[in-house]
């Protein structure tokens, strides 16, 4: 089982907050590993436990938003300015396997938290370093600052209107995973060598790589990434929604021959295969084929659509909101709960979603 591969033996210390840096965390503690966090004392530690929504307990110390990527982690509250404190941070360190820190480095150095301080210390340390830029940039961000930065706003959004953030820090969540296949493969490196490594990322980098085929557009087919809603640049239809008689909205993502032939057969409109019988045609007459599906897909009830659409392969989609999400099954199964100090009950979902047998 996944939740058990290391069985405590990989001791991992964490001098990260936030979003990127914890959840990499909390990814080796949901595999076992004994991981322990250190927060700041002087600022009541991760500034995320007072990111709370208007509904949460004022008086509690762990925020909805610091649960989602803090789970079973052994938290000490340090300040490595103090000198008592940072011996502390060093006896947590020189028995770990692996340090993950997201310290712009003249604080890392300032505090001797740095690379360089703690590798001499424990030469077969694996050290990852998450910054926001590069190594040498000071310039501070949060996810939205890359989602701008990185080309994702400009090309998010509704047609006419402005740029738009992602509803999560997906690039945080991006960076993370970078920085979690850094880490294995140092891992994998120092069972053959014994020797330790520094793995980096940053978050530039990590959303600059995930920008996949809007880059190629830009890079081999000189095309600006406009604003499309939920539409696809190179596909149709693909993203586009339509409101059922029902009044439930459904997602079609139309993606081959096939799957366009078989929908058009599902909806009774045969004659829209001859009108646009490839997917060049469909996308250059996107407007036309949109409005031709959403006057017939307006006369069908939502689930008995879907339900057609699923025998026949093609792709399509209720839009849920949280609520319905975590009615599935599927999603259930991904919760984890800790108990709080106060009694509560945290929830977030997992960041572990494979099996490992």
């Amino acid at each position: 089982m996944t939740s058990s591969f290391f069985t405590n033996e990989l001791k991992i210390v964490e001098l990260a907050s936030v979003l990127a840096g914890p959840a990499v965390g909390m990814f080796f503690a949901e595999l076992g590993a004994n991981v322990i966090k250190i927060e700041n004392k002087k600022t009541d530690g991760d500034m995320t436990r007072s990111w709370k929504l208007p509904s949460e307990n004022p008086t509690s110390t762990t925020s909805a938003y610091y649960a989602s990527v803090n789970w079973n982690k052994q938290v000490h509250f340090l300040d490595l300015e103090d000198t008592t404190d940072r011996q502390q941070a060093y006896e947590l360190i020189k028995d770990a396997d692996i340090v993950i820190s997201n310290y712009r480095t003249a604080v890392a150095q300032k505090l001797g938290v740095d690379y360089d301080t703690l590798s001499k210390r424990h030469p077969n340390l694996i050290f990852a370093q998450l910054n926001a830029f590069d190594d040498t940039s000071e310039r501070p961000a949060f996810d939205v600052v890359l989602q701008a930065e990185a080309g994702f706003m400009f090309m998010n959004g509704e047609k006419e209107g402005p740029a738009v953030k992602m509803p999560v820090a997906l690039i945080d969540v991006l960076a993370a995973h970078q920085l979690k296949e850094g880490i294995l493969l140092a891992l994998l490196r120092r069972y053959q060598t014994g020797q330790g490594s520094y793995v980096s990322t940053s978050l530039f980098e990590s959303a600059v790589a995930s920008l996949v085929n809007q880059a190629t557009n830009w890079l081999m087919a000189n095309h600006i990434p406009q604003r499309m809603g939920t539409q696809h640049p190179n596909i149709a239809p693909y993203g586009d929604s339509y409101v059922c008689q029902d009044g439930k909205i459904i997602l079609l993502a139309v993606g081959t021959e096939k799957q366009f032939k078989n929908l058009c057969q599902v909806i009774q409109h045969d004659e829209l295969v001859a009108l646009y019988p490839t997917n060049a045609s469909r996308v250059k007459n996107r407007s036309a084929l949109s409005e031709a599906l959403a006057q017939a897909i307006g006369q069908l009830n939502s689930q008995e659509l879907l339900s057609q659409l699923e025998k026949v392969g093609v792709p399509a989609a209720s839009i849920r909101n949280m609520q319905e999400v975590f009615e599935l099954p599927a999603a259930q199964a991904m919760i984890l709960e800790e108990k709080q100090a106060d009694g509560s009950v945290s929830k977030r979902v997992k960041t572990v979603a494979f099996e490992l047998k």
